[in-house]
């Protein structure tokens, strides 16, 4: 194993643990001795990781530090080319420029050696037919990143009208379709929105009462008891 390899590995296995993992695990699990390992992470702090800790406490690694792109392996580099291109052309068009601006900045730090994985274009996204959204899209992620209630005016399969307000917590992007995953209000349950049946939408800025995150666990855990074995 190359030096440069080892050392990705380590910042790889340190990003892996929340709290202070002990130097004798770390070495463990990389092969290496102790002594390589105390060097390594010298070498690493030397470079701006913001690695903490000493012999006999254990290290973790704070945020902030970014690993160069030159460090991606080949499949690693397809795979981030290819989920880009799948949002560019799937997602909103806030998202979709996001993505492409991505992709722009992944091309430009490539080294030459690299280059070819991301420009041979032996993977690719076709393009589809997708539903035309009726809804902001863009203004939805804001609300599911920011915990704000929406209130929408919903059209269903059956072209019923019905006026909600929703707690959104998730957005399910399909290849023709995007669904809000929600909590409703209105039926006092989680509930899913087709983004192009929701003919009218609105933040009021209202904080939904429970977390984010415990909303998106309790609605996997009934996703996962009602889906037949």
């Amino acid at each position: 194993m190359s030096r440069a390899q080892r050392l990705l590995d380590l910042l790889q296995l340190l990003r892996s643990h929340r709290y202070p993992v002990s130097g004798a695990q770390l070495a463990g699990q990389l092969g290496i001795s102790l002594r390589t390992l105390y060097r390594d992470i010298a070498v690493l702090q030397a470079q701006g990781a913001h690695i903490e800790g000493e012999a006999g406490l254990g290290y973790v690694l704070r945020p902030g530090f970014l690993l160069p792109p030159l460090m991606f392996s080949e499949e690693e580099i397809q795979a981030l080319v290819l989920g880009s291109r799948w949002v560019a052309e799937h997602a909103d068009s806030q998202l979709g420029q996001a993505a492409r601006n991505a992709l722009a900045k992944i091309a430009a730090v490539l080294p030459s050696e690299l280059r070819h994985e991301f420009d041979d274009g032996a993977l690719f996204v076709v393009p589809g037919e997708q539903v035309p959204d009726t809804a902001d899209v863009a203004l939805i992620r804001d609300s599911i990143r920011r915990e704000r209630k929406l209130r929408i005016e919903y059209r269903d399969e059956h072209a019923a009208e019905t006026a909600r307000v929703i707690w959104p917590f998730a957005l399910g992007f399909f290849d023709r379709v995007r669904i809000v995953a929600a909590w409703c209000e209105l039926r006092q349950g989680f509930r899913h929105f087709r983004t192009d049946r929701i003919v009218a939408l609105a933040a009021p800025g209202d904080r939904y009462p429970q977390r984010r995150q415990s909303l998106l666990k309790t609605w996997r855990e009934l996703m996962s008891a009602a889906r037949p074995e």
